[in-house]
């Protein structure tokens, strides 16, 4: 009788305690699960990178072959029309990037009379529909006269990149104590040398996010690129127009390439985290 108990009890104390391991982890399951869901595409696009096709769509995995990485520019127009998506995102990161940091410093240290409308202007870019903007911008380019091509992609992606700089670099702004540069100012240090010593390194991690996030952005971009393109094409455009005729494995390799390199500059930033703070304990 008293084995039998025993048991019972022991049946009862191991669903309660699977519920509060459960419980304890939930957030880290779900986070995981999550994360293995976004990262699903980029290893399935990973893997047929490696696929030979039979015919011109790369759909079904037929046979392993190293073909495509040997010549990832062996597909007609495939290299240059990334060569100019990376050109075009590398300038829109520098333009957005000084542009965004300039405004972002107006924005949190000083007031004037437009201030709140600005502040609206800005963030009204990520609130509306990509295709808002894109239709404005080539109705704008339209009644300017202003030929199609590379500088209209420019000044779009610079546009619209512009709102995720200043969101980015305005927070870490905010959030920096003004008393270090009144410390600085105390030490008879000039307003150049204060800005380049003293505020350029504090707000470097809000500036360095956001021109990230602009390179990403600019390069993926899709939308507003095709509305202001003209006949030029950029690396997503050549993706969707060789979609309709047929996706040629090289794709799959230019988008691993850019996955694990993305991969890399995240783990480096990590590492180079993780040994400053080793430095300060």
């Amino acid at each position: 009788m008293a084995v039998h108990g025993t048991t019972e009890a022991t049946a009862v104390r191991t669903p309660n305690r699977a519920l509060r391991w459960l419980r304890r982890n939930i957030i880290a399951i779900a986070g995981l699960c999550t994360l293995g869901y976004l990262i699903l595409p980029n290893i399935v696009v990973m893997v047929f990178s490696f696929n030979k096709p039979n015919g011109r769509f790369n759909y079904q995995w037929q046979r392993f072959s190293t073909d495509a990485w040997s010549d990832p520019c062996g597909v007609a127009d495939l290299c240059g029309s990334l060569g100019l998506s990376l050109q075009i995102a590398l300038w829109a990161t520098v333009g957005a990037t000084v542009l965004g940091t300039m405004i972002a410093f107006a924005l949190a240290r000083y007031r004037f009379r437009a201030r709140s409308g600005v502040n609206t202007l800005i963030f009204l870019p990520m609130a509306m529909p990509e295709v808002v903007m894109a239709a404005s911008l080539a109705t704008l380019f339209l009644n300017m006269g202003i030929q199609f091509g590379f500088w209209t992609i420019l000044i779009a992606h610079i546009m619209f990149c512009l709102s995720f700089v200043v969101t980015a670099v305005k927070a870490r702004v905010m959030s920096m104590d003004p008393r270090l540069e009144q410390a600085a100012q105390d030490l008879y240090a000039s307003p150049l040398q204060t800005f380049l010593r003293v505020t350029l390194p504090i707000a470097a991690p809000g500036i360095a996010s956001g021109a990230l996030l602009s390179f990403a952005l600019s390069f993926d971009d899709f939308i507003i690129t095709n509305f202001n393109a003209g006949s030029t094409v950029t690396f997503p455009m050549f993706v969707w127009g060789s979609a309709q005729r047929g996706t040629p494995v090289q794709i799959n390799v230019i988008g691993t390439a850019m996955f694990l390199v993305a991969v890399l500059c995240v783990v480096v930033g990590q590492l180079a985290g993780a040994r400053k703070r080793s430095k300060r304990s």
